[in-house]
């Protein structure tokens, strides 16, 4: 468990009284606000379906290098290993990964600005199962974001057009043993940012994630492999004029044994159209960004880490 980082009961917003309802929303204002994380737990996604996931990434990450890349195509589907960078450095990170979405066709994608999904042709079940947990992360973001909206003085369901059909992507990540022959100064996820709203991550398979602490220090954040793990970004620090913050995490390489480690992220976003202006109750003496949409702003982070050209 992390010393500090809050864990908190989603139980508490979907199945709680009023009081308990407010109190959750609170304590989630709390945690995002002082580190930027807090973990949940007795959420909505099935425990045997994040098991299920994990074996399927597992199995998909073992084929070769020539099988994995014939499915490089673009931000959806395959990336190969030492592709993304962090923004502003040159040396890659150590990990290869397998991104998916919305289906273009989804009647709650109104934008219709993103490639198709890619689906490898094995191992058996990668689709179906990685279909049933986008979804059940989607419904999870939706419910934080219910749940964090009355704080910002928002009505509750403020954030519900906003990320129906928004461009939102699960991540599957695979950081392989550390090789050898590894640049200097490379390390699995080096120092970064999120860009999203809000990240959700499955509670890794492996040690390494570290958040950086109001005062300087790095926080390990570590939780039971049931729980998840939720983080504010970029467009959600722009939207509030930086009172909830952006915190810099990272992922570093592995102090005993040098093995694998599997992460699931997903991240939360609303759709390309949305404009990312400073919420009126949060302007206080002055808006801190500039006025730009979440496509526009996602398509310059895309590009600064090194995929979008």
């Amino acid at each position: 468990m992390t010393d500090g980082v809050p864990t908190l009961s989603l139980k508490a917003f979907t199945a709680g009284d009023a009081a308990a309802r407010a109190a959750f929303s609170a304590d989630l204002m709390r945690g995002l606000q002082r580190y930027g994380f807090i973990i949940l737990a007795d959420h909505n996604v099935d425990e045997a379906l994040l098991d299920e996931a994990y074996r399927l990434s597992a199995a998909f990450f073992a084929e070769d290098e020539a099988f994995k890349r014939r499915y490089a195509a673009g931000l959806r589907g395959y990336t190969p290993f030492g592709v993304e960078h962090a923004k502003g450095r040159s040396v890659a990170d150590l990990k290869e990964f397998w991104q998916l979405g919305r289906d273009a066709y989804d009647p709650e994608a109104p934008d219709g600005d993103f490639a198709p999904n890619v689906w490898p042709e094995r191992p058996a079940g990668f689709e179906p199962v990685f279909k049933r947990l986008f979804a059940a992360l989607d419904e999870t973001g939706r419910l934080l974001l219910r749940a964090l909206a009355p704080q910002l003085g928002l009505a509750e369901g403020y954030f519900d057009p906003l990320v129906k059909g928004g461009t939102s992507i699960l991540r599957v990540l695979h950081y392989p043993p550390v090789p050898d022959d590894a640049p200097p100064g490379a390390v699995r996820s080096a120092a970064h940012e999120d860009i999203n709203f809000i990240t959700i991550l499955v509670a890794a398979r492996g040690a390494g994630l570290e958040l950086l602490d109001r005062d300087g220090s790095w926080l390990p954040v570590e939780t039971r492999p049931g729980n998840l793990i939720v983080d504010s970004g970029d467009m959600l620090a722009r939207l509030t004029n930086g009172v909830i913050p952006a915190t810099t995490h990272r992922v570093v390489n592995p102090a005993g044994p040098n093995v694998s480690r599997y992460s699931m992220p997903f991240f939360m976003h609303p759709t390309s159209a949305t404009p990312l202006d400073v919420l009126p109750g949060c302007i206080g003496d002055g808006a801190k960004f500039a006025p730009i949409t979440a496509g526009a702003f996602l398509a310059e982070r895309l590009r600064e880490i090194g995929l979008k050209k």
